[in-house]
């Protein structure tokens, strides 16, 4: 994919963004809201009071702390990142809430319910992802996902977007050279470089729901507010701002 690429496409991005550019705008986003809430809404915490909740990929653990103090029986924060985890128990004990909040690199124990924020579109094995998730789910369990930018979106390259649909007007070698020219972990594709990307649409998303043992419950794309009056069915891909859907494990299921 990508119109422009070779010595062109290079140099052009060089023009437009000679030191690298970013347009991730989430600190703006959320600075006078809950994250939860936007991504979720305001009903995500009735749904998880008096559950156990993993958060797969905890971050910096603000979500693991915030589902406590909300009325999580339990909560979980699961992270491959060790080195953070002392920052996050001072988080939960300055909280009040660290009898009920446990961070580690897995959860042995089934549980009620499964956070995934800002994480589809980065995942190298999304397939492997939702048979993890199913794994750990409590028969009836539910995991509550939002994820985008995705892939049509203005800036679903996220760093690659130095403008809207750069992504998609530059080839991913001239993407990945212009990269390169900042960036030294040697990603030759953009599914390796820093916290992945994989190119994710929302009808690949409900392709792999479909074909894993999870079944959708509740898929919303919410609309780029400018462009809300053309979002439709056939114009989703290139009108979503973020997809939040609900999928849960059937009572009975293997």
């Amino acid at each position: 994919m990508g119109l422009i690429g070779g010595e062109l496409g290079y140099r052009l991005l060089r023009a437009l963004a000679p030191g690298g550019h970013s347009s991730d705008d989430e600190e703006t986003a959320y600075r006078h809201a809950s994250k939860m809430e936007v991504l979720l809404g305001k009903t995500i915490w009735d749904q998880l009071r008096g559950k156990t909740v993993l958060d797969f990929g905890c971050g910096m653990g603000e979500q693991v702390t915030e589902f406590a103090l909300h009325g999580a029986k339990h909560v979980f924060g699961l992270d491959m990142l060790e080195e953070r985890f002392a920052v996050r128990r001072h988080r939960a004990t300055d909280a009040g809430v660290a009898d009920r909040v446990t961070f580690g690199t897995e959860c042995t124990e089934p549980v009620d319910a499964i956070i995934s924020l800002d994480a589809f579109e980065h995942f190298d094995d999304p397939a492997a992802v939702l048979e993890t998730m199913h794994a750990m789910l409590k028969p009836g369990g539910r995991v509550h996902v939002s994820f985008g930018w995705t892939w049509f979106h203005p800036y679903g390259g996220h760093l690659f977007s130095v403008f809207p649909y750069a992504h998609l007007i530059f080839t991913e070698r001239a993407l990945i050279r212009w990269r390169s020219d900042f960036k030294s972990d040697g990603a030759t594709r953009f599914r390796e470089v820093e916290g992945g990307l994989n190119q994710m649409t929302i009808g690949r998303f409900e392709r792999l729901v479909k074909q894993s043992p999870l079944v959708c419950e509740e898929l919303v794309p919410v609309p780029i507010r400018k462009l809300r009056p053309l979002a439709n069915r056939w114009t989703r891909e290139f009108t979503t701002a973020v997809v939040r859907a609900r999928l849960v494990r059937p009572v009975g299921a293997t």
